[in-house]
This record gives C-alpha cells, sequence and structure tokens, in this order.
C-alpha cells in the first residue's frame, strides 16, 4: 500500500454503506422469507409428480432461503468482530448459494430452451433423475470453490466480507469468478433467449406462437432478473480488484467503487424475491396451487404431505 493508500478513509463510506445495506436488505429479508417459504412448502407439499423443472425451482428456493436466512448474520458480523471460523463460514454460505442459484437458473433456462426448441424430446424425457445429479454437482462444486473463503482471509481483519486477503484478491483468482461464476452463464443465458425468440418467431402458427411465447416469456424474464442482480456485483468485484493491485490511485474513485461494491451485494440479494415471482409465471402447478384456498388446510405437522 502507498501513503496515498493509507490515508484514504472509508469511514464517511462505510457508514452510507451500512444504512442502505440494512435499508435495503430488511425488507429483502422479510419478503424474501415469506415468499421462499412459500415456494418450498407448494414444491415439496402440493407437486403431484416431480420433475426436472420441480428439482431445479426445490433446490433453486432452497439456495434462495439459505441465502436469505445469512443475510441477518452477514449484517451482524460486517460491522462487529468475529471468530475467524465463523466469518469464514458465514462467508462461504452467502457466496455458495449466489452462485449456486446463478447455475441452478442456467439449469432452468436451458431446460426451457429444450423444451421449446425440441419440444418432443424435452416432454418425452421428464425424468427428475438427471436433475439431481446436475444439482448434487453444482452444490459440491460450489462448496468446493469456497475453500479459498477458509484459506486466505486477512487474519488483522475480523469484519466478515472485509477481511479477503490479497491472495484472494488476485487476478487469476478474481478472472476465474468473473469467466465461471458470471460471463459463462450469461453467454448460456443469452443465447437459450435469442434462440427460443428465432422458434417463436418462424413459427406459422398462430397456436404454435401461443404455447411458446409462454415459455420464451419465462426464459427472457430469468435473463432479465440475472442481469439486474448479477451484473453490478460482477463489475463491482471487477473494479475492486483493480483497487487491490494498486491499479486504482484516486482515493475518490476507490470510495465510489467501495461504496458500489457494497450496495450491488445487497442489490443482488434482490434475486431471491424475484426468483419467486419467477416461480409464479413459470409453472401453472404453482399458480394453481398458490390459491389460498388451496393452502387451508395447512399440511399436518405430523403426517406426510399429500402428493
Amino acid at each position: 500500500m502507498t501513503n496515498s493508500s493509507r490515508e484514504c478513509s472509508f469511514t464517511d463510506i462505510d457508514r452510507l454503506a451500512k444504512a442502505l445495506q440494512f435499508g435495503i436488505s430488511i425488507p429483502t429479508f422479510i419478503l424474501g422469507l415469506l415468499l421462499n417459504t412459500l415456494a418450498l412448502y407448494v414444491f415439496c407439499c402440493f407437486w403431484k409428480k416431480q420433475t426436472k423443472t420441480s428439482v431445479y425451482m426445490i433446490n433453486l428456493a432452497l439456495a434462495d432461503m439459505l441465502l436469505i436466512l445469512s443475510l441477518p448474520l452477514k449484517l451482524y458480523y460486517s460491522v462487529t468482530e468475529a471468530p475467524g471460523l465463523l466469518c469464514s463460514f458465514i462467508q462461504s454460505l452467502y457466496f455458495v448459494n449466489m452462485y449456486g442459484s446463478i447455475f441452478i437458473i442456467v439449469c432452468i433456462t436451458v431446460d426451457r430452451y429444450i423444451c421449446i426448441r425440441y419440444p418432443f424430446e424435452g416432454r418425452a424425457n421428464q425424468s427428475p433423475k438427471w436433475a439431481v445429479l446436475v444439482c448434487g454437482f453444482i452444490w459440491a462444486v460450489a462448496w468446493l470453490c469456497s475453500i479459498p473463503l477458509y484459506v486466505f482471509q486477512d487474519k488483522e481483519c475480523l469484519k466478515c466480507f472485509h477481511n479477503m486477503s490479497s491472495i484472494t484478491w488476485s487476478t487469476p483468482m478474481i478472472v476465474s469468478v468473473e469467466i465461471f461464476g458470471f460471463l459463462i452463464p450469461l453467454t448460456v443465458m443469452v443465447f437459450c433467449c435469442a434462440q427460443n425468440i428465432c422458434t417463436l418467431l418462424n413459427h406459422r402458427s398462430q397456436t404454435e406462437r401461443l404455447i411458446e411465447s409462454s415459455g420464451s416469456l419465462r426464459v427472457i424474464m430469468n435473463l432479465v432478473v440475472f442481469l439486474v442482480c448479477f451484473t453490478p456485483i460482477h463489475l463491482g468485484i471487477c473494479l475492486q480488484c483493480l483497487v487491490r493491485q494498486n491499479m486504482i490511485e484516486d482515493c475518490s474513485l476507490k470510495q465510489t467503487i467501495s461504496l458500489f461494491i457494497q450496495v450491488s451485494m445487497t442489490l443482488a440479494n434482490l434475486n431471491c424475491c424475484l426468483d419467486a415471482i419467477f416461480y409464479y409465471f413459470a409453472a401453472t402447478q404453482f399458480r394453481e396451487k398458490t390459491h389460498l384456498r388451496n393452502l387451508i388446510p395447512l399440511c399436518p405437522v405430523l403426517k406426510p404431505c399429500p402428493v
């Protein structure tokens, strides 16, 4: 660090960032907890037949729920010192579920693309076994990739999400995160979205257009949610990497980047709420089962839920 870097104060920026984080995260926590609890309840209790789509959606709701539950710990220990191991676990819980959510969204998008592009093959192959294996692989890789959060952390800083070492912010590490965690999923989703639109435009029959437009709308919604929630945080990670590599020396610019990455991380959490809106539009059976009359009475606690 240079002398100018040490003289650059982030006290006011951190104070403003924390105010914005609490202002956004508290409503996000409440709404996300309610919506994802409802989603998991409907998927587990009322979904009569498990398919690839339902497996993906259950895993997506679970990832969103775990991320939502990590928010209070994230907020508390971002301003309070925490034991190193606990801090690493909170960080890994947050990022594992964020990237788990990203890749499950990609899987749903690809699944929708196959059903629209190749309708007979897609609808004939709805066995959930492949989806279970894919989701298991995603969870295993996500937790494996969280190991650096346990190994590389700044021992001098005990506040969570502020204690990542220079090794974690190294160029190879950040480039890997940007490529595999954002650019590749984004490319796949853009491709699927474009192909679905082309398929829709090529249909001559009005009936075919109406049927396929529903599926295309789902994929477009997926892409919009992805762009809104995850583009800012990955841009912020890239900019913060430049700061850590001393490629940006202007103090005011560093402060702006610090504020941007903290706020963009908070905005990324909105994905947990927006996913629930996607559930509603993505699954006819979910829309049917979320009617109030279908949710009462609730599943008995001591009895298995109906299938």
